[in-house]
């Protein structure tokens, strides 16, 4: 299966990426939300580590893989369990940027290093 890794930069969604590939699936892009440059390098966020954002496309050089990025833009408005579409909650700008690196690269399924937290998977599903 073609797969986007979506990388914090952390060691989960490096790991996870190892696992895709050893799973047989192909990873074909790595993607991207950094803070908003007005909160600095480091942001408060229910979805995302933001720390190391700086360092993230090097890992995509590394692999030889194309880089998507986009900013976050929205907070985390909706924070329960479930997660309905909410305008202006960061999960939306995860949403376009997943949207994006799907048109362009045929992507079929996503990779992320969320592993025992569910409101992240919740959200990424």
């Amino acid at each position: 299966m073609r797969v986007v890794g979506l990388v914090s930069g952390g060691k989960d969604s490096c790991y996870n990426l190892v696992q895709c590939v050893a799973a047989g699936h192909e990873i074909v892009a790595l993607a991207h939300l950094k803070p908003n440059q007005a909160v600095g390098d480091e942001m408060d966020s229910f979805m995302y580590q933001t720390v190391g954002s700086s360092a993230v496309e090097h890992i995509a050089a590394a692999m030889d893989l194309p880089f998507y990025t986009d900013t976050i833009l929205g907070a985390g408005s909706v924070t329960g369990r479930d997660y309905t579409p909410t305008q202006g909650d960061e999960v939306e700008d995860l949403y376009r940027l997943l949207s994006r690196v799907a048109s362009e690269t045929g992507a079929e399924a996503v990779s992320v290093g969320a592993i025992l937290s569910d409101y992240q998977r919740v959200r990424v599903e």
